[in-house]
């Protein structure tokens, strides 16, 4: 069934979709950072291409900009709350109409511009991801947020330059991409928040391990301007931005936020080898 209806109402037109209405762990979420819990435990994250660049297509879904990865090479993430390896299913751009909103997250009830989601299925315990959509530790999430600043992100720059951005500018439109280095995409540095949720998007699955990047990425306000430019529909159709499709905040409740930085000491930066990204077993540094 296409997702069609508005989020508010999910749960009511598809009985398989029952969770967006009655779930008790949905997904996206406020984050307050005086909730957050420091957990001194969680390991950095690792991200495995097994030494190869990132090939696939770049799809204007008509709700999202979505970047559907090669089924070779195999990108995986572990560490950070992960128990299990995570296989890369899809990125996921969502963005706003307007400068510092578009997000789905938020931060102490700030948006962002943009949210990068990185969604990944457990390859240990499912052979695909709509079986680990339902199942127990079976998604991961990381999620990236985008500010617009006067510089680039150098892996969103591949991503949104105009020779690239312009193929997908309607619904179904798609673009093949290749020699994308996935460890461009994170900070230098950073912290994490982890929590646990659901899928943003029908059936709103209570089986996500989100994981919020807490050093924001930047693009440029031409970059920003241009995914605005992207189309919801067809040509033949009256044209409407795609921006502005995250679905609204949901309750927390009693959930658990947990973070590897100490909140306690908020002036103290991201260093050492916790707070890098390892890359197929080393820190990995810029």
């Amino acid at each position: 069934m296409r997702i069609s209806s508005r989020p508010p109402f999910w749960g009511l037109v598809n009985a398989a979709w029952s969770l967006c209405a009655v779930g008790k762990r949905q997904s996206p979420v406020d984050v307050e950072l005086k909730r957050v819990l420091y957990d001194p435990f969680l390991p950095p994250l690792r991200l495995s291409t097994g030494g190869e660049k990132l090939r696939g297509t770049l799809y204007n879904t008509g709700r999202h900009v979505s970047f559907l990865p090669a089924p070779r090479p195999v990108v995986n993430v572990s560490g950070g709350p992960l128990l299990y390896s995570h296989r890369l299913s899809e990125l996921r751009l969502l963005f706003g109409a307007r400068d510092g909103a578009g997000s789905e997250h938020q931060i102490n009830h700030q948006g962002f511009s943009a949210e990068v989601q990185l969604i990944h299925f457990n390859q240990e315990l499912y052979g695909n991801l709509s079986a680990a959509s339902r199942g127990p530790n079976g998604l991961a999430i990381l999620s990236l947020f985008v500010n617009v600043a006067g510089s680039s992100n150098p892996f969103l720059s591949r991503l949104l330059n105009r020779d690239t951005i312009t193929r997908i500018s309607y619904k179904n439109d798609a673009y093949f991409l290749q020699d994308l280095s996935l460890e461009l995409l994170f900070p230098e540095s950073f912290g994490f928040i982890t929590y646990q949720g659901s899928l943003s998007t029908p059936p709103c699955s209570e089986t996500v391990t989100w994981i919020l990047i807490d050093r924001a990425l930047n693009i440029t306000s031409l970059q920003m301007h241009s995914l605005r430019l992207l189309s919801q529909n067809p040509p033949s159709q009256i044209f409407q931005s795609l921006s502005g499709n995250g679905r609204p905040l949901q309750p927390l409740a009693h959930r658990a936020l947990r973070g590897n930085r100490d909140p306690r000491h908020p002036e103290r930066r991201c260093r050492g080898p916790n707070y890098r990204l390892h890359v197929d077993g080393a820190p990995h540094g810029r």
